[in-house]
């Protein structure tokens, strides 16, 4: 479901499932046993209440929840028992009998266990399905960080051309702004890029002659060309993409197993019944109709759709918490053994900081100082002057009297680090002179 109009389309088909069994099966738990033991509702009944429950519960089971029968059915066919088999035999044991009981007027009936149950396991999907759009919307971010032209240089000459002509060995130019479209490694020219991308190095990295560009990345200044070394499927974006396709694809251990165990569960509810059908009428001697109430009752509680509901849930909420914080997890495999973590190490702080470096205090030395020189970088934008002009022209805070150092302090925001050139910035606030 890598397709994001795809993945919204089962998104919002689950989600109308959803809300549409949550109206039906509210009221129809209001009309049960349940609701008038339980939650002492009485609500009016123009025909009796089985009637009622009857015309509620009819399109939970075979409109919303009709996934659940056509699923078991294709299953069926082909021999096999999964998850769907095991939800639509506690539903339909559960509604058919309510059926009869409805037509026999002969007592009390399962229409809210079928409806409940339905409305849980459409609920455990719904949130599956949110987890695969975000999944797929970040997908589609990543396919949108290749622009879909280049400049290439032909025959001595730069054109543009749609980056899927790219060859390997073809010489791509980069200005500033441009975004890198494949792999490939710097022949001539400097620059600063910001690879946050690939390395989640928020300060842009300066490259040179010789050095690895990715396809994907920011070109942030200083005009550059590179030799393309890897296009389409070989590059890193392209590799990061398949990584996410596979994520998608995916699913945890205990997912896994839920579905393995499923056929093992669905003899395992059938067999509860029929055991406790035997007892209740072989043994015990009770009517035809007792019995079958105990042993439907045995198949519906058996039924263990909590295992369709937890793990899908338990997944969207992780996915979904990382998608909002730009983190791709790797596979559902992955997210279940955070559970595990116990300590975490950073390679480096650049991950932890915001990447916008800026000029807090300026310390001057004496009164003396004079507004001259300029901030380092400033013709080329480096990561460091930057910061520094803007601090120049107000963006700094001037600190008050003499300071012990003779120099100008930039803290970069969330660690301090400083900062030491041989130029002398214009620093507002202060009449005196003071080396960065």
């Amino acid at each position: 479901m890598t397709d994001p109009r795809f993945a919204r389309f089962m998104e919002a088909d689950m989600r109308r499932r959803f809300l549409w069994s949550l109206l039906l099966t509210i009221p129809a738990v209001l009309y049960s046993p349940l609701g008038a033991n339980i939650f002492r509702v009485s609500l009016p009944q123009p025909i009796p209440a089985n009637w009622i429950l009857f015309i509620l519960t009819t399109p939970v089971v075979f409109w919303t929840g009709s996934i659940f029968v056509t699923g078991a059915y294709r299953s069926l066919r082909k021999r096999t028992l999964n998850m769907s088999v095991l939800v639509s035999v506690g539903v339909l044991a559960a509604y058919l009998f309510s059926v009869v009981i409805t037509v026999l007027n002969a007592g009390e009936t399962f229409y809210e266990a079928a409806a409940m149950l339905v409305t849980f396991v459409l609920f455990g999907h719904w949130m599956e399905m949110r987890s695969r759009r975000g999944t797929s919307d970040a997908l589609q971010a990543l396919f949108n960080l290749v622009p879909p032209k280049a400049r290439v240089v032909r025959d001595g000459t730069v054109v543009e051309v749609p980056t899927s002509e790219i060859r390997p060995g073809d010489i791509v130019e980069l200005r500033p702004g441009d975004r890198v479209p494949v792999d490939g490694i710097v022949t001539e020219g400097e620059t600063a890029i910001d690879e946050a991308l690939v390395t989640g190095e928020s300060i842009p990295v300066p490259k040179g002659s010789g050095d690895q560009v990715t396809g994907g990345t920011i070109n942030q200044s200083g005009s550059v060309r590179f030799k393309a070394t890897k296009v389409g499927d070989e590059t890193a974006l392209a590799q990061i993409v398949k990584l996410v396709e596979e994520a998608q694809a995916s699913k945890a251990p205990g997912q896994r197993l839920a579905d393995r165990w499923a056929q093992y569960l669905v003899i395992l509810a059938v067999g509860a019944g029929i055991i406790t059908f035997g007892i209740w009428y072989g043994v015990v001697g009770e009517s035809l109709l007792v019995a079958l109430t105990f042993a439907i009752s045995a198949v519906v509680i058996a039924c263990p759709d909590a295992l369709g509901l937890a793990t899908p849930t338990a997944v969207a909420v992780g996915t979904g918490l990382g998608a909002r914080h730009n983190i791709l997890i790797k596979n559902a495999a992955t997210l279940e053994q955070t559970s595990r973590i116990n300590a975490i190490v950073l390679d480096k702080t650049g991950t932890l900081t915001e990447g916008r470096p800026r000029v807090t205090d300026v310390v001057g030395v004496n009164r003396g100082f004079r507004r001259r020189g300029r901030a380092p970088g400033r013709r080329g934008r480096s990561p460091v002057g930057t910061p520094l002009e803007q601090g120049r022209h107000g963006g700094g805070r001037a600190a008050g009297h003499h300071s012990g150092s003779d120099n100008h302090r930039l803290r970069e925001s969330g660690r301090a680090r400083s900062a030491r050139h041989g130029r002398r910035p214009r620093c507002p606030g202060r009449d005196g002179q003071a080396d960065a």
